[in-house]
């Protein structure tokens, strides 16, 4: 099978070395090639100039336009999939022991869409979240549009919006016809969002609504998506780098209790 993973990425970093992935610059329409092995995701059919507001969801949409190839999907610079032990991990680095061709080409045998483990809320559902430390009307909007586009929807609206738990960051491995059909879905709904939105005056935090909400109906399509018979994998996720556990907490406490909205990324 081939498969083709994109590396999302802003900055120059070290990648995995598996031949699978492919480093892929976003946004780089409004950027200065980062050179090397790099792609670029304003070449072909693209939608590079969207990036502060869609994020690595312009990769995605390169991905999906550009890419000749059986099964494809989406990491990031610092953040991947593995089925490696965290021992393994901790002796070899994340890198050594990203998700390898041959391990995603075996689960891809016996699954149509490998995701990342969930992650878990416990005190919040996605959208409580979401509204708490973003701006609930967003989700609100998808959901009036999905009703108005895609009306068998709701029901898994509802589900995924009441969940505790999520698959995010927008990784998954699928199958061709599974993250097409995905894909067609997502940036309708999205597209149709964008035009009647005005983000002008908002941060250039908060202008990547997009890609935030994106998280979201990624656990909607899913939900239906398996229902109608589809396999999904959970595989483990896997941090390049470490991450503040602390300060994260501490901020998503905050936006629950006393009304602190996010303005920056952690």
């Amino acid at each position: 099978m081939n498969i083709k993973v994109i590396v999302a990425a802003h900055k120059p970093y070290e990648m995995p070395e598996d031949e699978m992935y492919v480093p892929l610059q976003v946004g780089a329409e409004d950027h200065l090639s980062l050179g090397g092995n790099f792609y670029r995701d304003n070449t072909g059919e693209n939608i590079s100039r969207k990036n502060p507001y869609f994020c690595e969801l312009t990769g995605l949409y390169w991905a999906w336009k550009n890419l000749d190839c059986d099964a494809y999907g989406l990491v990031h610079y610092r953040r991947g999939l593995t089925v490696k032990s965290k021992r393994s991990i901790k002796k070899y680095g994340p890198l050594k022991n990203s998700l390898t061709y041959e391990e995603a080409d075996g689960l891809l045998c016996k699954c149509d869409m490998i995701v990342p483990t969930k992650r878990k809320y416990y005190i919040e559902s996605l959208y409580s979240h979401y509204s708490h430390t973003l701006d609930g009307s967003h989700l609100d909007m998808a959901k009036e549009i999905i009703g108005e586009k895609y009306p068998e929807y709701l029901p898994y609206v509802d589900r995924a919006y009441g969940q505790t738990w999520g698959y995010m960051f927008n990784m998954f491995i699928a199958k061709k016809t599974y993250g097409d059909a995905y894909l067609q879905w997502l940036f309708d709904i999205l597209f149709e969002m964008e035009n009647r939105m005005d983000v002008s005056k908002l941060t250039d935090f908060h202008k990547r609504l997009f890609g935030r909400v994106s998280e979201i109906l990624f656990n909607v399509w899913i939900l239906k998506s398996i229902e109608e018979g589809m396999v999904v994998k959970e595989v483990s996720y896997l941090a390049i780098e470490e991450e503040d556990m602390l300060k994260k907490g501490i901020a998503f406490l905050k936006a629950k209790f006393f009304g602190k909205k996010y303005e920056a990324s952690f």
